[in-house]
């Protein structure tokens, strides 16, 4: 089983590998990159199709709303366009300049980059916590997630690192030159 909640889109396009192939089950959500309504699906292999549906419907699963389901197929027809591709490479170059812009001003990022369109920033170095640091940026209108860290030493609820994304940020038209500017924002609330 994999779950690509996260890079679905960039699964979808091709710029990500694809789990499919190699997984009896494979899981995602159909907002985050795949920029559709809030939901979720199993892709499964036909010999298990029967049983998942039986299981998941109408036990687990509500009655079907037309109106996302309609607006699941928008994203879906989206999602094979070119200029959902175009999107998605904009995602990436905007999530590598942004790792490369924090890291080059002292934010130690996991991996010390990105391939994909989030980034897991350490702030031990710093001195502020994953817990504290999502609530300064909450507090400045950049929403992040505080996430463990490898070799993490707080608890899951405190963190020592949070997660940034570039998804939301590209839709709105975003590109390289405002990564920057973000990146200095992000900075610069630290820094208070």
């Amino acid at each position: 089983m994999t779950d690509i909640a996260h890079p679905a889109g960039l699964v979808a396009t091709g710029l990500y590998p694809s789990p499919v192939p190699y997984s009896e089950f494979v899981t995602t959500t159909t907002h985050k990159t795949l920029r559709g309504p809030r939901g979720g699906m199993i892709l499964c292999r036909e010999e298990f199709a029967k049983e998942v549906n039986k299981k998941i419907f109408p036990g687990i699963q509500g009655g079907p709303l037309m109106h996302v389901i309609a607006a699941k197929a928008v994203a879906f027809k989206e999602a094979l366009s070119q200029d959902f591709l175009s999107y998605q490479k904009q995602v990436v170059a905007n999530a590598r300049h942004l790792a490369k812009f924090l890291s080059d001003n002292g934010i130690k990022i996991v991996s010390g980059g990105t391939d994909t369109h989030l980034m897991l920033l350490d702030l031990r170095p710093q001195d502020i916590t994953g817990k504290d640091a999502e609530s300064a940026l909450e507090k400045a209108g950049i929403t992040v997630n505080k996430n463990t860290t490898p070799f993490e030493t707080r608890s899951p609820f405190v963190t020592s690192g949070v997660r940034i994304g570039t998804p939301a940020l590209t839709t709105r038209g975003m590109k390289e030159k405002e990564m920057e500017e973000i990146g200095g924002f992000i900075i610069q609330t630290w820094k208070k």
